[in-house]
C-alpha cells in the first residue's frame, strides 16, 4: 500500500475537520482492520460500498488494499463528497473508485446498487438497527457487512430483526486491537428495504 499518500490525505482530512481525533496512521490501521476481518469471512471482494466514508475511511484505504476491486464510498455531506473525489483523483483510482454523492437509504433503493456489493463496510455510521437495514439493500446475498464495533460493546445485534433483512447472526471479533461486528447476507432483502431516508434513524427496528 502507498503509505505515505494515504497518510497524506487523511492528514489534510483531519485538518479539514472530517477525521475524528488520533494520529492518522492509526486510522489506516484500523482501516485495513476491516480488510482482515472481511477475509476471515469470504474472498477478497470484487466491490466494495461504505457507508458514511467522510474524511475517507475506510473507503479510501480498502480501495488501496484492494487494487482491482470496485469501491463506492457513500457520503450525504457535500463538501466531504467533493474532498473525497479529489483524493480518488489523487491517488488515480480512475473510474473503479467513485462517491455516490446522497443519502445512504437512497442508494439501498438504487437498481443499480442494490443487492449489488460482496462486502458493505461501515464505521461510525449510525446505531446498529440503521446500518443493517441500509447495509442489507446493498450487499448482495452471499456477502458480507462488516462494521465496526465499540470496544466491551453489548450484544448490539439481536439475531430476530437480523433476521428480517436477510442477515445471519453478528460474529464480533478483534483485529489489531479493533473490534468489528461481520454480518453475512443470507436471504434477499424484504422489497421495502431500506426505508425511505430519515426512516430508519426515526423509527429503528431495535
Amino acid at each position: 500500500m502507498r503509505f505515505e499518500a494515504l497518510l497524506e490525505i487523511l492528514t489534510e482530512s483531519k485538518a479539514l475537520g472530517f477525521l475524528g481525533p488520533g494520529d492518522p496512521a492509526s486510522h489506516i490501521a484500523h482501516a485495513v482492520g476491516f480488510a482482515d476481518t472481511a477475509l476471515r469471512a469470504a474472498p477478497a471482494p470484487r466491490n466494495v460500498a461504505d457507508l458514511g466514508t467522510g474524511g475517507g475511511v475506510p473507503g479510501l484505504i480498502l480501495a488501496e488494499y484492494w487494487s482491482t476491486a470496485e469501491v463506492v464510498c457513500i457520503e450525504t455531506a457535500v463538501r466531504r463528497a467533493r474532498a473525497l473525489e479529489s483524493w480518488i483523483h489523487a491517488l488515480g483510482f480512475g473510474e473503479r473508485v467513485r462517491v455516490y454523492e446522497g443519502r445512504a437509504e437512497d442508494a439501498g433503493r438504487d437498481s443499480e446498487l442494490r443487492e449489488h456489493f460482496d462486502l458493505v463496510t461501515a464505521r461510525s455510521f449510525a446505531r446498529p438497527a440503521v446500518t443493517a437495514e441500509i447495509a442489507a439493500g446493498l450487499v448482495r446475498p452471499g456477502g458480507t457487512v462488516v462494521v465496526s464495533e465499540p470496544p466491551a460493546a453489548e450484544d448490539r445485534w439481536p439475531t430476530g430483526p437480523l433476521r428480517d433483512l436477510g442477515l445471519g447472526a453478528a460474529v464480533v471479533t478483534e483485529a489489531g486491537g479493533a473490534h468489528y461486528a461481520t454480518l453475512s447476507k443470507v436471504a434477499a432483502v424484504p422489497a421495502q428495504t431500506p426505508r425511505r431516508p430519515g426512516i430508519p434513524a426515526k423509527r429503528p427496528l431495535w
